[in-house]
């Protein structure tokens, strides 16, 4: 019988869970990945089930789960997370971070199971201090567009620390802040894959507003590190992890025509509901308690992103609904 530790790991096929299943397979764990594939997509994971140390259940985490034999660590990635999204299902995105996250945090309990969740720099809504820090409690619009991801994630933080304080449970919280890298999808309605898109398209990139509203990329491997080293870290409070170094979006889409080469034009659009003006994390807790800051610069990580898209079909060029166009 394997004596391999055993991780749970839900929106396994998202951008960011198949980029923590490959990482727990490298340092030698078995791997139960879940996903209900609603944005998620196998093309990311399907590489890992030859593998003797992954399985995968398609099941909605939203409903009852239940996983045989010993369970060491749970991290509950499951959630839409970009405005394209949230925006066409709200009702499943408040239920996966609210009755996903209870179902998990009890089955933690049931396990003695270490559980991490992923909430979001959306927590902090358009945000009144900058850069923000973890103490920070927020300015957020509960009823409007965006409300059912940020109250979905401040639920989700609420429960967490519930079962941590009440049943003993230990939790983790990461507060991710912009991401990217390979495997997100080109139309999701977010800055990056957006600007990426238009302009390996030949369309002007659309920049709301004047541009001068900010946010902060962090690529992909630093973010799956900074989670790697909180989940096994002794750190039950939140805990921001993003790259610091902040850009306005006027600024970032001249940056991806310069690296794609285009010729296209930059046009403007009104700002969407309640958009966030500034977006900067503190990442004073990260670097004291785990040792942990971004390695990977703006400009290497954007080229290789950039290979990534395109590599991707054609097909997958399709420009994303006007309705839908957003900026994160």
């Amino acid at each position: 019988m394997s004596t391999k530790k055993r991780v749970l790991i839900t929106g396994a096929a998202g951008f960011l869970g198949s980029h923590l299943c490959d990482r727990f397979i490298k340092e030698g764990y078995h791997v139960i990945g879940m996903d209900n594939l609603i944005t998620g997509d196998l093309k990311n994971i399907e590489h890992l089930f030859p593998l003797a140390d992954f399985e995968f259940y398609h099941q909605d985490v939203s409903k009852y789960i239940h996983i045989p034999g010993e369970l060491h660590y749970i991290l509950h990635f499951a959630s839409p997370a970009s405005p394209i999204d949230y925006l066409k299902i709200p009702i499943q995105t408040l239920k996966v971070g609210s009755l996903g996250t209870h179902n998990c945090l009890g089955l933690a309990k049931a396990k003695n199971a270490r559980m991490l969740i992923a909430s979001t720099s959306e927590i902090y809504g358009d945000p009144l201090v900058h850069p923000q820090n973890e103490e920070y409690w927020g300015n957020v619009n509960p009823i409007g567009p965006r409300g059912v991801y940020d109250e979905a994630k401040r639920f989700q933080e609420a429960i967490t620390m519930a079962y941590h304080t009440f049943h003993g449970v230990e939790t983790r919280i990461v507060r991710i802040f912009n991401t990217y890298g390979p495997r997100m999808r080109l139309n999701d309605g977010r800055a990056l894959p957006a600007f990426i898109g238009q302009a390996l398209r030949g369309e002007d990139l659309t920049v709301f507003g004047d541009g001068s509203q900010t946010r902060s990329f962090c690529y992909v491997d630093d973010l799956i590190e900074g989670i790697y080293r909180l989940l096994l870290s002794d750190y039950a409070y939140p805990v921001n992890i993003g790259n610091p170094n902040e850009i306005s979006l006027k600024d970032f889409a001249e940056e991806v025509l310069k690296l794609t080469g285009s010729n296209v034009k930059l046009i403007h659009k009104a700002l969407p509901v309640d958009d966030p003006k500034q977006r900067q994390p503190d990442i004073t807790k990260a670097r004291e308690i785990l040792g942990w800051e971004p390695k990977v610069g703006r400009a290497e990580g954007l080229r290789i992103t950039y290979e990534y898209f395109k590599s991707l079909p054609k097909e997958e060029l399709v420009k994303q609904p006007k309705e839908f166009e957003s900026r994160k």
